[in-house]
């Protein structure tokens, strides 16, 4: 049996990727855990891995930006101009690219001709010769980069590896090897924080390859789910991974809404997948594909790192919610971030796979008067419509908090 920790532990933070929606997730979930676990910053922590979207928030809270801080600028509106960031920039149409591949297309369109009409080849075959015309990536992401490049630029933040305090590493795979790249380690710590971001999250036919140092890079999640080993490799006492997408099971029973500890779902009902056409069955097996190959990699770390606690946090495979989720739209993505939020607390409280006993070995406790505030919420709920009624919300705010002040146990400072 495992000992608890007389000395500061070394805790590591790994986070999947998953588009918007798992950014959207992770944010939530650790906004959640930030305020309900004493004796744990999240921002004090000795290595952040980020793949794919979960870059975005490892790169924050390794510069200090907290993760209600990171709500702010994610999924509310900001607290300015710079700060703010909007989905809407992974639409941009990548015009380069559209207008790159067009400069070779009569070229290869006359090579096609002549193949066919001269030579002999097939239709078919001929025809292949379009192919490098056609653009690596419909959208542009270039806007990552430039953003977060402002972002990062901050007084106390940095977009250079090596000037943080704490221990950061953004994967990225190498499209001609197809190997795994740990920007932020020795080698490749000169690249800027958000070139490895917009690299580790460039989802292969959305966006196209990101160029650094004469190769190409896309999403990291093409390699691992994960990438947790990068951590683990340097040695942690506790592991925290946050992965924001399963797959749904749509077999699973609805559960009964008054049970204590028992997460109230969406009522929308998915009786069978393959109702959603296309989309749902594409959707339910990229999730079974990448949730199958990280539950295969949490398996071999605990047989690996045996000295490691490892603590996996994800939504509930019978949740409907995050999978009938809608990402670009902001009221949307307030929902999203709130359930998440909840959801987070709720697994807290049930105390799933001994999540307190493994936290407390390494000084970590759960703060359980925030745990059971039915009061507490992501986002403040909006104003009531007179003055009365505000100062009676205000009121009972103030006799919530005071209650919480008055009740006995140990309190995080904050």
């Amino acid at each position: 049996m495992k000992k608890i920790k007389s000395s500061r532990p070394r805790v590591a933070l790994a986070l999947a990727g998953g588009g918007p929606l798992g950014a959207i997730y992770e944010i939530g979930a650790l906004c959640a855990l930030d305020e309900s676990l004493i004796g744990l910053d999240f921002n004090q922590l000795d290595h952040y891995v980020g793949v794919s979207a979960g870059g975005f928030i490892a790169a924050g809270l390794a510069n200090g930006m907290s993760p209600r801080e990171l709500c702010a600028i994610f999924i509310e509106s900001g607290t300015t101009a710079d700060e703010v960031f909007d989905p809407a920039w992974l639409m941009v149409p990548a015009y380069s690219e559209f207008a790159r591949r067009s400069v070779m297309l009569p070229m290869l369109a006359a090579s096609a001709w002549w193949r066919w009409a001269i030579g002999g080849k097939s239709l078919t075959s001929s025809i292949e010769r379009l192919a490098s015309a056609l653009p690596t990536g419909v959208f542009s992401n270039d806007e990552v980069d430039k953003h977060l490049a402002q972002m990062f630029s901050c007084a106390g933040r940095s977009n250079d590896f090596r000037q943080l305090k704490t221990r950061l590493t953004l994967v990225a795979t190498n499209l001609d090897s197809g190997e795994a790249v740990p920007f932020g380690r020795t080698g490749w710590d000169h690249v800027p924080i958000s070139k490895a971001v917009q690299a580790s999250s460039a989802m292969p036919g959305l966006f196209p390859p990101v160029e650094i140092d004469d190769a190409y890079y896309v999403d990291g999640a093409l390699k691992k789910t994960m990438h947790a080993s990068v951590a683990l490799e340097e040695g942690v006492d506790l592991l925290l991974c946050l992965n924001p997408l399963v797959p749904f099971d749509a077999t699973a029973p609805q559960l009964a809404a008054d049970q204590a500890d028992t997460p109230v779902f969406d009522q929308r009902k998915i009786p069978r997948i393959v109702d959603g056409g296309l989309p749902a069955v594409l959707s339910q097996t990229f999730r079974s594909m990448i949730h199958s190959r990280m539950e295969l990699g949490i398996k071999g770390y605990e047989r690996a790192y045996p000295d490691t606690d490892i603590v996996l946090i994800e939504p509930d495979h019978r949740d409907p919610e995050l999978y009938l989720a809608n990402t670009f739209s902001y009221g949307q993505r307030r929902h999203l971030a709130e359930h998440a939020y909840q959801q987070t607390r709720v697994l807290l409280r049930s105390d799933k796979s001994d999540l307190a006993r493994k936290l407390l070995r390494h000084g970590i406790e759960l703060n359980h008067a925030v745990l059971n505030n039915p009061r507490r919420h992501l986002a403040p709920a909006p104003p009531a419509p007179t003055t009365l009624g505000r100062a009676m919300a205000r009121l009972h705010d103030v006799m919530d908090e005071l209650d919480q002040a008055l009740e006995p146990g140990p309190r995080q400072a904050r």
